[in-house]
């Protein structure tokens, strides 16, 4: 007969070691849309440096020396829910940020202002300064009020600022397509803290044009989309696997009392 304490320690093991596999891969996700976002351009001759396109219905990343120009695009996220969400799962603060990516899709130029499509790299980077504003203008009609080209070089560009990674455009005119977002420290504490999370689209070769839906786009699901996936932290992990096991235990204990 094996002994009861025998069958006790093998029901823990295993209890333990379930619990940890099954903790461990436990995820939670935060979604949202961001609430503003702009391109901005020089345009051919540096004459739309001062223009404004916050409620277009696109957003631009092309090279500099192109017909049309240079094209940047920004765009802002609200986090706060995600702070919430996570600690509701997890506990406040017993979690940590696994992962991030940023989803756009592919639109085709439908406005004389931008360049032909054309694949190629283009680079997201975090910015330090949320300050800046959307805007009204567009293509069609624009303003001088909210973020300009001139606006996001002089002002809202920092040292801080952080690289988030390069990525490659295949010169696609429809679809969508996940980033996955390098997490560096600024942009981690943003996220950690459920703050406003600003990014940048620039282009990182010569040849790289490309356009996507903006938050002002008519299908919702073709809007920038920033999804946030959380891990419980290792400590949290443990109580729940220890917590498990023990009670695993009591009732194997009780049931060899019982045989």
């Amino acid at each position: 007969m094996i002994p009861s304490w025998k069958w006790l320690l093998a029901g823990l093991t295993t209890v333990v070691l379930y619990s940890f596999i099954a903790a461990s891969t436990r995820a939670a996700t935060f979604s949202t849309n961001s609430f503003i976002d702009a391109f901005v351009t020089t345009g051919p001759t540096g004459n739309l440096s001062g223009n404004n396109y916050g409620a277009a219905g696109a957003l631009g990343v092309s090279a500099s020396g192109l017909p049309k120009e240079e094209f940047q695009s920004v765009l802002q996220f609200d986090l706060a829910g995600a702070r919430n969400s996570f600690d509701n799962q997890f506990g406040a603060g017993q979690w940590s940020v696994q992962s991030v990516s940023l989803q756009l899709t592919a639109t085709p130029p439908n406005n004389g202002i931008f360049n032909a499509t054309s694949a190629g790299q283009f680079q997201i980077y975090w910015m330090q300064n949320d300050s800046w504003t959307e805007g009204t203008g567009t293509p069609n009609a624009p303003t001088t009020t909210g973020i300009t080209f001139t606006s996001l070089q002089n002002t809202f560009i920092g040292p801080n600022d952080e690289n988030l990674g390069t990525f490659a455009f295949n010169g696609a005119t429809n679809g969508a397509a996940n980033y996955t977002l390098t997490l560096t420290s600024g942009f981690t504490a943003d996220l950690l803290a459920s703050n406003d999370v600003s990014l940048r689209l620039v282009a990182a070769d010569s040849s790289v044009s490309g356009l996507f839906d903006s938050r002002n786009f008519g299908t919702a699901g073709s809007r920038p989309l920033f999804t946030v996936d959380a891990v419980p932290e290792p400590a949290t992990i443990a109580l729940t696997g220890l917590g498990i096991a023990l009670l695993a235990g009591r009732g194997i204990l009780g049931r060899r009392k019982g045989a």
